[in-house]
């Protein structure tokens, strides 16, 4: 009978612990592409305060690219933003930072006047549909 109970008792924990473990493993982390493509310095700042937002909601468990192209591409041009600090801030946390090369190219802004933080994609709306592809949400930047 003891004999029975301890492979009872073994069984239940072997049963909890895995339970516990796949838990753990499945743990899901929010997705977002922020698609961001206006001149409007106010929306940068919108977009910036929308990551903290949801960094505070999500804490660790939010990972965010935003998609910078067209004219919003000053925000990651080192010589022009007002928010770098912002931008290496958060690229410490699970932030991405993407410029489009198709409008590096038409603004002639080459990778090195970009902040080091700053990664490149070949397309910035091809990006953007990449990552709704891949089941991340969407969020459009900019003020109404």
């Amino acid at each position: 009978m003891k004999k029975m109970m301890r492979l009872f008792l073994l069984n239940l924990v072997v049963v909890f612990t895995c339970t516990s473990v796949s838990a753990q493993n499945t743990e899901v982390k929010h997705k977002v592409v922020i698609q961001l493509n206006t001149a409007d310095t106010a929306a940068w700042s919108t977009t910036i305060g929308n990551i903290k937002n949801l960094q505070t909601i999500w804490p660790n468990n939010v990972m965010i690219e935003v998609v910078v192209h067209g004219k919003a591409l000053d925000l990651l041009v080192a010589a022009k933003t007002h928010l770098a600090k912002e931008v290496i801030e958060l690229s410490k946390t699970n932030v991405q930072f993407s410029a489009c090369q198709n409008s590096m190219r038409k603004h002639h802004i080459e990778k090195a006047d970009l902040l080091t933080e700053a990664n490149t994609v070949p397309s910035g709306v091809a990006e953007v549909i990449l990552k709704q592809e891949a089941g991340w949400s969407y969020l459009k930047a900019g003020i109404n």
